[in-house]
């Protein structure tokens, strides 16, 4: 399957983040979500920890607790021969949540906690039958602020996984084979460009031609210093521009604005959206990339009913192709 590339007609594999496609119904099943993914075309799965827990209460009643690895290492037994004969192959667990930085004298529960986490997570993998596990950047208040000391952790991190084959995603400093990226379209393109507190949706603390120039620039780097092998992934998606703009975070309030706007307002590369996702891909496809891309969307607005699973990942199969075309 995949999509092919219109140019270099080489064919790119393409995956779908269970979390994104989230019907109404309450009893729609983890193998419901695989069929319905695996039929519009895509050839493997992001497989998230909640859809696994979510499976769990399907087959048992009661969603196993989240620190309870035998009784997810179960139902992982049972997702793996489910997968096989749908034909859709899990590509990754993900995300293992604030994992690096704790500080080791002042946080050594927590870190602690993180690597039995991790170890965990190994288990399920192993259960699955995936070797890559996917790390989201922390965002836990107070850990260190020290790239090394982060790096350090992910290079640990990856030795764990080193010992059974397994890759892990994220970052570049910890120096190690089994280590690489995972690039996000919004991400990237929220994080340097957008901005959901604005009435522009831009970043306005800097003129329109600098923030044109520095994004330009940025990815200009990108294309030039990130080797294409050390990218395991792009996930794509795109942000709806807020009207009215997201208020900054107030005493009280337990989100901030880019974390409402990235957990809720993340449509389909195409489908609504203002970012430059176009720019962001044609940055990494001048890497020399042609690997796995994914489909990773967070969005409120879109309201699925069951049956309409298949036809949300198709549309997302062809809104990748037009993006493919049109990022050239």
């Amino acid at each position: 399957m995949g999509i092919r590339d219109p140019y270099s007609h080489s064919v790119i594999p393409i995956c779908f983040a269970t979390c994104s496609i989230e019907p109404k119904s309450a009893t729609t099943t983890l193998p419901e979500k695989l069929k319905a993914i695996h039929s519009a075309g895509f050839d493997a799965v992001e497989l998230a920890m909640s859809d696994l827990l979510a499976y769990g209460k399907a087959l048992n009643g009661q969603e196993p607790d989240v620190s309870d690895y035998d009784a997810i290492v179960e139902v992982a037994k049972h997702v793996k021969p489910v997968a096989e004969e749908i034909g859709i192959a899990i590509l990754m667990l993900r995300p293992l949540a604030r994992f690096e930085g704790w500080k080791v004298g002042y946080q050594d529960n927590e870190r602690q906690d993180a690597f039995a986490r991790a170890g965990g997570w190994l288990r399920v993998m192993e259960a699955l039958g995936t070797d890559m596990l996917q790390v989201g950047a922390s965002d836990a208040e107070d850990i260190s602020d020290s790239v090394d000391v982060m790096a350090a952790d992910l290079a640990k991190l990856a030795e764990m996984c080193a010992e059974k084959g397994f890759r892990v995603e994220i970052v570049k400093k910890a120096n190690q084979p089994n280590l690489s990226l995972t690039l996000d379209t919004f991400q990237i393109a929220g994080g340097e460009f957008g901005d959901p507190t604005t009435r522009s949706g831009l970043i306005e603390d800097i003129s329109r031609p600098e923030l044109q120039a520095r994004w330009t620039a940025s990815l200009r780097e990108l294309s030039s210093t990130v080797p294409p092998e050390k990218i395991f992934v792009l996930q794509l998606s795109d942000a709806y521009k807020m009207n009215p703009p997201i208020e900054d975070l107030q005493d009280g309030q337990e989100q901030r604005p880019r974390s409402k706007w990235s957990q809720n307002y993340r449509p389909l590369p195409l489908d609504g959206g203002y970012l430059p996702v176009h720019d962001v891909l044609r940055a990494v496809l001048d890497t020399g990339f042609r690997g796995w891309m994914a489909v990773e969307v967070h969005d409120s607005l879109e309201e699925l009913e069951g049956s309409d699973m298949e036809t949300f990942a198709k549309t997302a199969k062809e809104l990748l192709e037009k993006l493919l075309l049109f990022s050239w």
